[in-house]
């Protein structure tokens, strides 16, 4: 049965705890609760890395740190990683400023530059939402698999 991978399990929990804390730590920045939290992109802790290093982690627990899975998880992890607080988090910037551009270009324009819905600006982690992703995954690991 899938549910009895300890690996995938781990990395699961991981995700859920990550998730489950955001809504909290956005409050405690933004002095307001926002329920999207629970299931959005960025903010803290990152749960991408919370996810691949609970898996990269189960991995060496249960695999032995010299296994090739341990390897895998953790060049994955590394790539997730870097990706969310640089290409990710840059896309985000990105967004933000577009988002800004169309609506003043619509204040002081005739014609309206429309979208579906907003570009979405909450993509991407600062270094510290990642390592603290980093962290949670590490602990969840330890906890789960020992």
């Amino acid at each position: 049965m899938i549910l009895q991978n300890k690996i995938l399990v781990t990395a699961l929990i991981g995700w859920a705890c990550s998730q489950v804390l955001k809504p909290f730590t956005f409050m405690i920045v933004n002095k307001r609760f926002d329920v999207s939290r629970f299931t959005g992109d960025g903010g803290m802790p990152s749960s991408h890395s919370t996810f691949v290093t609970s898996a990269a982690v189960a991995a060496g627990l249960n695999c032995g740190w010299d296994s090739p899975a341990f390897a895998v998880m953790t060049v994955i992890a590394f790539i997730v990683m870097h990706d969310a607080m640089n290409v990710r988090y840059e896309t985000g910037k990105q967004s933000q400023v577009l988002n800004e551009l169309i609506e003043k270009f619509n204040m002081i324009s005739d014609h309206d530059v429309t979208l579906e819905k907003k570009l979405e600006e909450f993509v991407g982690h600062t270094p510290i939402q990642v390592a603290a992703g980093f962290v949670l995954g590490t602990v969840v690991a330890l906890i789960v698999n020992l």
